[in-house]
């Protein structure tokens, strides 16, 4: 058995993401797993809060709404979300992700390649 294989989510720290207001993201899956190629990432907004319009140059993102409800904002169209919908942002492709219910939203984030929170990877865009 490999222990980096497995996660406890309560043991995995949380961190305010750049780009994003009244969120706290937990790196479920990435490179300290052995992940090379993906990067999953729980997601707790509260409300009001989720991602400012920005892209990804090269990583393709999807979004599972696991609690709460949200608005998807991506090629020019926009898609209220409830538990169980999901979303995809293609690479490079201008979005934003807003909570619109009461209590906070949870949203599982899957990255692909990983994005890691790096700066050079990410363009933020006007509002």
């Amino acid at each position: 058995m490999n222990p980096k294989y497995f996660v406890r989510g309560a043991e995995v720290p949380a961190y305010a993401p750049a780009n994003h207001e009244h969120t706290r993201n937990q790196r479920l899956i990435g490179p300290a797993n052995g992940a090379r190629h993906m990067e999953i990432v729980l997601g707790t907004i509260a409300r009001g809060g989720g991602a400012l319009p920005h892209a990804h140059p090269g990583i393709e993102q999807a979004c599972y709404l696991l609690q709460g409800t949200a608005r998807a904002q991506v090629g020019g169209a926009s898609f209220d979300m409830a538990p169980g919908d999901a979303c995809f942002f293609p690479a490079g492709e201008p979005h934003v992700f807003t909570v619109t219910s009461e209590q906070p939203a949870k949203v599982l984030v899957v990255y692909t390649p990983p994005y890691l929170e790096d700066p050079a990877r990410v363009v933020r865009e006007a509002a």
